[in-house]
């Protein structure tokens, strides 16, 4: 069995190759702004199920693979936070999360090529954000890393040292939470270990 990644994601894919899956990657070219207006979880469970529909369809996935699709919001004062995509964004929504404390949501949809069935949920984590000041604010902005990622902050990267403290699984943060993905593999009739060490075919 072959996972195949529907996302461009750098640090999911990172993730699964440090507990030995190497997925193809396929990108989904979802639009995210179709979805508006939902409660951050579901948003995030939504938009996970579109990007996995969309590549679980294409032609070129292996007939014996399983299609995960992600996403992440992070959900602030009640706020869903996407990525920012513009540095005066990424610096107001710092302004905002500093001292504060929001819950990242990472939607998971996973499907089974052979036959459509699919096994969903969302895993939430509650991050503490230090209270930095706006010089480190500029300086973080202007390196680039938190535009393109939701929230405006990794865990993994330069971010990390302005997260105090997180409440669940850490690998949820990064996207993609491993213990939930595990139970979605087994819930469909799979083994996780047996996509250990899986080599990629893409």
């Amino acid at each position: 069995m072959q996972l195949v990644l529907a996302s461009a994601s750098p640090a999911r894919l990172a993730t699964l190759r440090s507990a030995g899956i190497d997925p193809v990657v396929i990108v989904s070219g979802v639009d995210e702004t179709q979805l508006d207006k939902l409660p951050p979880a579901e948003l995030a469970l939504q938009l996970a199920e579109l990007k996995c529909g969309a590549v679980a369809v294409r032609e070129d996935v292996p007939a014996q693979a399983l299609v995960l699709g992600c996403d992440s919001v992070l959900e602030l004062g009640g706020e869903a936070l996407g990525k920012p995509e513009s540095a005066e964004v990424a610096i107001e929504r710092w302004r905002r999360m500093r001292g504060q404390s929001g819950v990242l949501h990472t939607g998971h949809c996973l499907r089974e090529a052979s036959t459509g069935r699919v096994a969903a949920a969302t895993a939430s984590t509650t991050v503490h954000f230090a209270d930095v000041s706006d010089e480190e604010i500029a300086a973080y902005v202007a390196t680039g890393e938190p535009l393109w990622v939701a929230g405006a902050f990794t865990i993994d990267g330069l971010g990390g040292a302005f997260v105090e403290s997180i409440e669940g699984d850490h690998h949820n943060v990064v996207g993609v939470s491993l213990p939930l993905l595990r139970g979605l593999v087994v819930e469909l009739g799979h083994s996780w270990t047996g996509l250990w060490n899986a080599v990629s075919r893409a």
